[in-house]
């Protein structure tokens, strides 16, 4: 069966308004202070569909659970009598300030779990005084979210087979104010990602790419996101591609996917401003690495040229010492952002929350 993304756009808006209603019942005894309850909310909220695309993983999601496993086998050696009368949090990213090393993720279709979708994202990473890594597949386009605050935003890029809509989105960045641009080079192609298949779960409209490709995808009775994904990426990305992309923009570039030492050596040959390590949070390779568990190896790779992010697992301001303390510069929160579910205000919550969990483990340690 072949269905046109208006007509998918038709039933998201029903759903979404199913969605409303079903939010406006949600409560919870407290308001919630971590992300375990913020996700347990969303849980609660969202249809299953909707919360395992955003919570699940590939295959037996292994990695998906390591990642954060891998945080809780660190522990961490307190140091006493040391003056920490005066934190100082904030730092640099591509030598933009942000209050801490605390940033969001690319994370699509964000207005399944909130009407403001990425809107409202960014509106949160703007009051955090952080940095929000716009998706690819994100609910608003990229202009759209430019115009919605003053948050300094990054862009994710997917390549897809027609070159010429990697070569548009880029520019379409470059001229909305975006910094950077962060290049996923680990998803050739989908990872197996069970729940969707089982929740026959669709694309939605995909409004980066309007008038670009074609809006026809073909779901067959069930889940349409594999197959939309595989026939429109470039499965012959490669090195060489990076400086394909170099050639077309004058903003720097991050590559997001790098787990191994030998790939983050290459990274710095090639010239990329920056590498994000990280297995799609779990959701590509199963039996991939944790993401914690390879970043001193990455850190010694790249010997200080650029700056080491780490993408996955991260639940506490715990976790984001344990990363820094490993050699990271900086941390990316990945759908903590979207569990809140219910407004700006409380999706906003869940930044601070963090930032307050590390700003005391900088205290006591």
């Amino acid at each position: 069966m072949s269905l046109t993304l208006e007509l998918m756009n038709w039933v998201l808006d029903m759903v979404l308004q199913i969605i409303r209603e079903l939010l406006g019942k949600v409560t919870m005894s407290s308001e919630p202070v971590n992300v375990n309850e913020f996700k347990a909310l969303a849980e609660r909220a969202l249809p299953k569909m909707y919360f395992e695309f955003y919570a699940g993983g590939a295959e037996d999601e292994h990695t998906l659970k390591a990642n954060e496993e891998a945080y809780q086998r660190i522990t961490i050696r307190p140091r006493v009598l040391v003056d920490v009368s005066r934190i100082d949090m904030s730092t640099r990213m591509l030598g933009y300030s942000i209050s801490s090393p605390i940033m969001v993720a690319p994370s699509g279709l964000h207005k399944l779990a909130n009407p403001e979708g990425e809107l409202a994202t960014a509106r949160a990473a703007a009051a955090s005084n952080t940095i929000m890594i716009l998706s690819f597949g994100s609910s608003y386009s990229v202009e759209e979210v430019a115009a919605s605050c003053n948050a300094v935003r990054f862009f994710q890029l997917y390549v897809y087979k027609q070159r010429h809509v990697a070569a548009n989105l880029v520019e379409r960045a470059e001229r909305s104010g975006y910094k950077a641009i962060v290049l996923t080079v680990d998803c050739p192609r989908m990872g197996r990602r069970e729940a969707d298949i089982k929740n026959r779960m669709i694309v939605s409209k995909q409004k980066n790419v309007e008038g670009l490709v074609s809006t026809e995808v073909d779901a067959d009775g069930g889940s349409n996101l594999e197959a939309y994904v595989n026939s429109t990426l470039d499965p012959s990305l490669s090195w060489k591609d990076v400086a394909w992309l170099k050639s077309i923009t004058k903003l720097p570039i991050l590559l997001k996917g790098i787990i191994t030492h030998e790939d983050a050596r290459i990274a710095v040959e090639v010239g990329a401003a920056g590498v994000i390590v990280s297995n799609h949070g779990g959701r590509q390779l199963d039996y991939s690495p944790a993401t914690i568990n390879v970043v001193e190896e990455v850190v010694h790779a790249v010997k200080g040229k650029i700056p080491v992010i780490v993408d996955g697992g991260v639940r506490r301001g715990t976790d984001v010492f344990k990363a820094l303390a490993l050699g990271a510069q900086a941390v990316l929160v990945s759908f903590l952002q979207l569990h809140s579910c219910q407004s700006w205000s409380g999706q906003v919550s869940i930044l601070p929350a963090i930032y307050l969990q590390l700003l005391l483990m900088f205290r006591v340690v």
